[in-house]
């Protein structure tokens, strides 16, 4: 590659700043994941500085939080149980998917065993923190 390409916010890390790693297939996890995540929050995947909400203007750190409360329900229009798990599921793999570190994203053919696995098997992954524009100049050295 000469140059990174590709829409912002669906660019893997490493793309763009060779520290996290080369580019390999796992890039393409990290744009499916984002990919994923619109769907699922039912909102494109952009910042937005002009946002009422901080905790809503980095669109990974808005889903997380409605991950570890539980609001599944209130990012898409959910009305069953089973409904409910599957966007669940989605969030949880998703946010697997967009892990910073290369190494800690699942391959494409473990997103896809995940996805029709069981629920309970699925362990929450830590919070992204790559790009939160919240995080000011002090959380970035730290």
């Amino acid at each position: 590659m000469t140059g990174a390409r590709g829409t912002v916010g669906y660019i893997a890390p490493e793309v763009f700043c060779r520290n996290f790693g080369g580019v390999s297939h796992k890039s393409d996890v990290y744009s499916y994941g984002m990919l994923v995540l619109e769907m699922v929050g039912g909102r494109k995947n952009n910042i937005d500085i002009q946002e009422s909400n901080a905790s809503e203007i980095y669109f990974p750190d808005w889903i997380y939080e409605n991950l570890e409360q539980g609001k599944c329900q209130l990012l898409l229009q959910v009305t069953t149980d089973e409904e409910q798990e599957i966007a669940r599921k989605m969030i949880i793999v998703s946010m697997w998917c967009i892990q910073t570190n290369p190494s800690n994203r699942p391959s494409i053919s473990k997103v896809v065993e995940m996805l029709e696995g069981n629920l309970q098997s699925l362990e929450i992954p830590p919070k992204p923190f790559l790009f939160s524009p919240m995080m000011s100049d002090q959380d970035s050295s730290t």
